[in-house]
């Protein structure tokens, strides 16, 4: 519909207006996923990460993002998923992602 419109409105370059359609789009559904490992128990409950090691456990609070956080593969897997988002809002479901793996090497390591 768009590039038709687009190439009807007369001497416009429709190549131009391929690349700016398709940046603006949001993607629909966009999920990652990140393996537990072993001798790490993890809970989930309402956006609120807890992750318990040999060396303690930390808490980690996501309920200010839009996201959906669940234990997958028999607990085995954390499973992030996000609707509707632009690349922007992506970034932020790969760093909760990266939060959780810093939660699992917090809880393997002493520092």
């Amino acid at each position: 519909f768009w590039l038709k419109l687009f190439c009807s409105l007369g001497p416009l370059n429709c190549g131009n207006w391929i690349p700016f359609l398709a940046t603006n789009m949001k993607t629909l559904c966009q999920e990652e996923s990140i393996k537990v490992p072993k001798g790490v128990k993890i809970s989930i409950k309402s956006k609120v990460v807890e992750v318990t090691g040999k060396h303690g456990s930390l808490k980690r609070d996501f309920k200010h993002l839009p996201i959906e956080l669940w234990l997958g593969n028999g607990g085995k897997e954390v499973k992030a998923r996000m609707y509707f988002a632009k690349s922007k809002q992506l970034s932020m479901l790969r760093s909760v992602c990266s939060h959780i793996a810093n939660l699992f090497e917090g809880v393997q390591k002493k520092f």
